[in-house]
């Protein structure tokens, strides 16, 4: 994991590099501080020799600047190299994502990914820069601070060979009870998030049900848990703090005495025990040593905290898609001819059944296909075949005579316009989503489609028509305006294959007759398949397909079927007579 995510270092890798060194350096400075002081109070105070207290004055005063100007470059080096490993981070986890097949996305929640690009990337930025600092700093300080300790008095040393093991154990204790906790707040996260997403999306359905103190109760569940394992969590790292500074005032009390006791026996001879200047720089090896290692336990919490982000960012970039390209793809589609031979398929490998079952199907170029179905009959699945969107599991989906294995994905889906059941408009002008269709379309290109679509009118009583600008989401535009104008946005592909999803069901049913006599009239060479809840927007249609339980349960034109089909024709008498005596299977 850690391997992978080091690729987002990148062109950052240098300053990556630049910061510790300058770390080291800056510690380097702060261990010789004591040593100068030592002999300054020793050789030059303790004597009453002015030259020397001005020489060593002088140089004290030089590695306090050093040590500056190494601490700054460090800081703004790790700074420079943890924002920009975040932003490669993000982009990497974002791109993979594009690449990402339904079946991919099937694995991960929209609220998780959201939560995966946001607060797991800036909590693993700020670890990045921890670690690529103080988990630096930390040990070189023990080490060089207790180097120059034992240095001056072995046996003083003695008190940090006690207590540093001590400590180590109760930080290592910690550690393991606090992991779990955190493991726990990510997923939480994750929660939340989905909470404050499906509110913020259905918020009108919210207040038209007046549910805000439901959704209020939800949300402040989700986030009262989260602050029980934040409070839980923090309550055993509280502990850490004072062993820490019991274990300071510990040594600097274990020190004074003894120390005091090396220096009176000694007269104050450096070759004969411990001097005052040394006994003061015992103490500030002391500081160095254990705020060192309290420095040290942050980062350890850190990382801990971390373990969790990591393993869920790791797990989108190594995420691959599960359909290919071939190695010599098709790259056109002949016509918009489909043929289903014998497939079926299911959504994943642990699925209980089948989700579409021994389908077989032929569909001539340029023919309008309906499909109905009870809800989950597999009407999507049936299409979304089609242009790839997933693989089938047995037998194969061929469109110009070709299995839709073999083409170029891209080529593919560029014969192939689909209009979801859920329509979504992305928030900028009318005409910035219709090129979304295509990008190089002309004025009059984009005023044709819709007017296929029968967009064209409504869009001509906004002020400012094709430059109205579109809410996210498309909020500011009703329900069936807005499926007019995905329709027309996909009719600007100018595909071999045209698919509907339910997508005029928001609409009057003379706006959906007329949008089904342009299309026989304007682009008659197009498939056109258009999966309906009524029968009359598809009763005029070349074949109609009946779905039921993931087959096809019956085919023909409307007359064929009224004859042939009971379940069609009791679709058909209940919506004949309005619909409230009777329900479709």
């Amino acid at each position: 994991m850690i391997k992978r995510l080091a690729r987002c270092i990148r062109e950052y890798k240098w300053a990556a590099l630049l910061s510790p060194i300058c770390m080291v350096g800056e510690v380097a400075m702060e261990v010789l501080i004591p040593m100068v002081m030592a002999a300054l109070i020793d050789r030059g105070i303790e004597v009453g020799d002015m030259s020397v207290v001005v020489k060593q004055g002088g140089l004290l005063a030089l590695l306090s600047v050093c040590s500056l100007c190494f601490g700054v470059a460090s800081a703004f080096l790790g700074s420079y190299a943890s924002t920009g490993f975040a932003r490669n981070l993000r982009h990497d986890m974002f791109y993979r994502v594009q690449t990402f097949d339904f079946s991919n996305i099937d694995k991960f929640s929209t609220s998780s990914i959201v939560t995966r690009l946001t607060s797991d990337v800036a909590n693993l930025q700020m670890t990045f820069q921890m670690l690529i600092r103080m988990a630096f700093r930390c040990p070189v300080m023990l080490v060089l601070a207790l180097v120059m300790a034992f240095r001056i008095s072995p046996k003083l040393c003695v008190v940090y060979c006690i207590v540093l093991p001590l400590l180590a154990v109760v930080l290592f204790i910690l550690i393991r009870m606090v992991r779990t906790i955190f493991d726990r707040v990510f997923r939480t996260y994750d929660k939340l998030n989905n909470v404050v997403q499906e509110n913020l999306h259905g918020i009108r359905v919210v207040k038209s049900f007046v549910r805000e103190d439901k959704e209020c109760e939800k949300f402040t569940t989700v986030s009262d848990q989260i602050y029980r394992d934040f409070v839980k969590a923090e309550r055993i790292m509280s502990v850490n703090n004072p062993a820490m500074q019991f274990a300071v005032y510990t040594c600097m009390i274990v020190i004074s005495y003894l120390g005091a006791k090396l220096v009176i026996q000694s007269g104050n001879n450096e070759a004969l025990g411990l001097t005052t200047g040394q006994l003061t720089s015992m103490f500030t090896y002391t500081s160095q040593i254990l705020m060192g290692l309290m420095m040290l336990s942050m980062v350890f919490v850190m990382v801990t905290m971390s373990r969790a982000p990591l393993r869920r960012t790791h797990e989108i970039l190594v995420e691959e898609p599960e359909l290919h390209n071939p190695e010599a793809p098709v790259t056109e589609v002949a016509d918009g001819s489909i043929d289903f031979d014998n497939v079926s398929f299911r959504y994943s490998k642990t699925a209980d059944r089948d989700a579409l079952s021994g389908v077989n199907l032929h569909i001539a170029s340029g023919q309008t296909v309906g499909i109905l179905g009870a809800t989950g009959s597999s009407k999507s699945t049936l299409v979304q075949l089609i242009p790839r969107l997933y693989d089938v599991t047995e037998g194969s989906v061929k469109v110009g005579g070709v299995d839709v294995r073999d083409y170029d994905i891209e080529s593919l889906r560029n014969a192939v316009s689909m209009v979801l059941q859920k329509n979504v408009l992305f928030s900028g002008t009318i005409k910035d989503n219709l090129r979304w269709g295509s990008p190089d379309a002309t004025d009059e290109e984009m005023i044709r489609a819709c007017r296929l679509a029968c967009a064209d009118d409504f869009i001509r009583t906004f002020p400012d028509g094709y430059d109205t600008r579109i809410e996210q989401g498309g909020t500011n535009v009703s329900g069936g305006q807005k499926q007019r104008l995905c329709i027309a946005r996909a009719l600007l592909k100018k595909p071999k294959i045209l698919i509907l999803d339910d997508s005029t069901s928001a609409v009057d049913t003379r706006t959906d007759a007329m949008i089904r006599k342009a299309f026989a009239e304007e682009i008659p060479d197009t498939t056109k398949l258009i999966i309906a809840q009524r029968v009359a927007s598809v009763q005029d249609a070349d074949l109609i397909l009946v779905m039921d339980g993931g087959r096809v349960a019956a085919q023909g034109t409307h007359a064929e079927l009224l004859k042939t089909s009971s379940i069609y024709r009791e679709v058909y008498e209940s919506q004949a007579k309005g619909g409230d005596e009777a329900c479709p299977r």
